[in-house]
């Protein structure tokens, strides 16, 4: 029988998997250069990208980021077994950077239009330093978050008393972050298309494993 917990652990997981999906794909629209321009100081990569098509990417990282929050309760019923005081941690820590990391994506249709603004004649140098020191800032928050909310993750995983096995320690969103990168370093050509959203992937993956978790617990 199907229990009332279980029930919202198979619900938050298909939510934080759909906020991957759709912040993945706002962040592709608004990132993604054939050039593979990302490590470029000066926001070059955002001019492969127009108007529009960073309009409607906008819009979907945006209405898709919250649901990252219903995600991290996801990972709270997870950790629950192991200690309710875990949980409850990795909850807020987790839901507190993807609020941070919602107000980030809301501005980059903005700073892509300062871009397109600057490459057409216009001077706003200034503008785009300005938006680094506010924003920017704001990414680094939800790295961190997510390699805190990763360690409990692996702590809950390795105590065996999460809904976790031990091999999910493995399988940190951190990890699978990580892995993101040495794809791109490895296979440049197929990684370009992982980089612009590799966050997302990274907790796409995760909550994948953690869903098939939950089947393995309901049946």
């Amino acid at each position: 029988m199907v229990t009332r917990d279980k029930q919202l652990m198979v619900l938050s997981g298909a939510m934080g998997l759909l906020a991957a999906i759709l912040v993945g794909t706002g962040e592709f629209l608004l990132h993604y250069d054939p050039l593979a321009r990302f490590s470029e100081s000066g926001y070059e990569f955002m001019q492969a990208a127009s108007n529009p098509r960073q309009t409607v990417g906008h819009f979907l990282g945006v209405f898709g980021a919250p649901l990252y929050i219903i995600g991290c309760w996801h990972i709270y019923l997870m950790l629950k077994p192991a200690g309710q005081k875990t949980a409850l941690i990795a909850f807020f820590i987790g839901s507190f950077g993807f609020v941070m990391g919602t107000v980030w994506i809301s501005s980059r249709a903005s700073i892509g239009a300062l871009i397109h603004f600057q490459a057409t004649g216009g001077q706003v140098q200034p503008l785009v330093e300005l938006y680094r020191l506010r924003y920017e800032t704001l990414l680094t928050v939800i790295r961190l978050t997510t390699l805190i909310l990763s360690g409990l993750i692996v702590y809950g995983a390795l105590t065996g008393k999460s809904h976790y096995p031990k091999l999910m320690a493995l399988f940190n969103p951190a990890v699978l972050l990580l892995l993101n990168f040495g794809v791109y370093l490895l296979l440049p050509s197929v990684g370009k298309f992982l980089m612009p959203i590799a966050l997302n992937i990274g907790f796409g993956v995760f909550f994948i494993l953690s869903l098939m978790q939950v089947r393995k617990i309901i049946f």
